[in-house]
């Protein structure tokens, strides 16, 4: 595999029981990348995100990360591979009866042998890096829906992850709190030099932040497209793939 190569999934199948959701998914994540997993509604898009995670099993096919072969990994080792990666939810997933300093501190105290010292100072710089220093100590029903996603970003962030996997960042977001993590999101790939994959419908993100992607067709049950997003709108010559990138342009909607 290339050097630069996080993520490599081969011949993907997902299914549930005698279900299947898709078949055949060939593709590569580059070191740098901000991926897209792009489809219309039904698809399996937050699914492939929980085949990535190791949440559920593939039917068949391998998942490897850099050269390591997660889909065979034992448990201990799969474990370790688990710690490379921060993971920011639909919902946030923060639990409400702690603090947000609390929520991002959560996995330090459980994988780290710092102090309770150096785990709050930790905490409070992956807050600051997100816009929410001197908001430490706010629980999260005291704050906005934008400050509770990047509160959300921040934990997803406490381990220094070499891979974040964001599920449909931009969901209950008004457009600018949207676009304001768009350049989040591209902000903290730039400066803590990691990959980034995300599930995601949003055009306005997906040009704005995709330097990769692929697409999922729910009708044919595998990948149609894959590439620069920006290309394929410009470029593709698959009338699905087409509609997907150019719904709105003329009152048409897709999922």
């Amino acid at each position: 595999m290339a050097a630069d190569t996080e993520i490599t999934v081969r011949n993907l199948t997902m299914a549930y029981g005698e279900k299947v959701i898709m078949r055949d998914l060939n593709f590569t994540v580059k070191h740098g990348d901000v991926f897209i997993i792009m489809g219309g509604s039904g698809s399996g898009k937050s699914t492939l995100l929980w085949h990535l995670l190791g949440l559920i099993e593939p039917a068949t096919g391998e998942i490897f990360y850099r050269d390591l072969d997660f889909t065979r990994a034992e448990p201990a080792v799969r474990e370790q591979m688990l710690r490379r990666f921060g993971v920011l939810y639909q919902a946030n997933a923060l639990w409400s009866s702690m603090t947000i300093a609390e929520n991002v501190a959560l996995p330090l105290g459980e994988f780290t042998k710092l102090s309770p010292a150096e785990i709050r100072d930790v905490a409070e710089l992956k807050l600051a890096l997100v816009g929410l220093g001197g908001l430490e100590d706010k629980y999260p029903s005291e704050i906005s829906g934008g400050q509770r996603k990047r509160a959300g970003l921040a934990r997803a962030m406490a381990m220094d992850p070499d891979i974040l996997f964001f599920d449909e960042p931009s969901a209950g977001l008004d457009p600018l709190t949207s676009r304001m993590l768009d350049d989040l999101i591209l902000e903290l790939r730039d400066s803590l030099d990691t990959t980034i994959v995300v599930v995601t419908h949003e055009l306005m993100s997906i040009f704005t932040i995709g330097t990769n992607s692929i697409f999922l067709d729910a009708e044919t049950r595998t990948m149609t497209a894959s590439g620069d997003p920006k290309w394929l709108r410009d470029h593709t010559d698959d009338p699905t793939v087409r509609r997907f990138l150019h719904r709105g342009e003329n009152g048409v909607r897709h999922g």
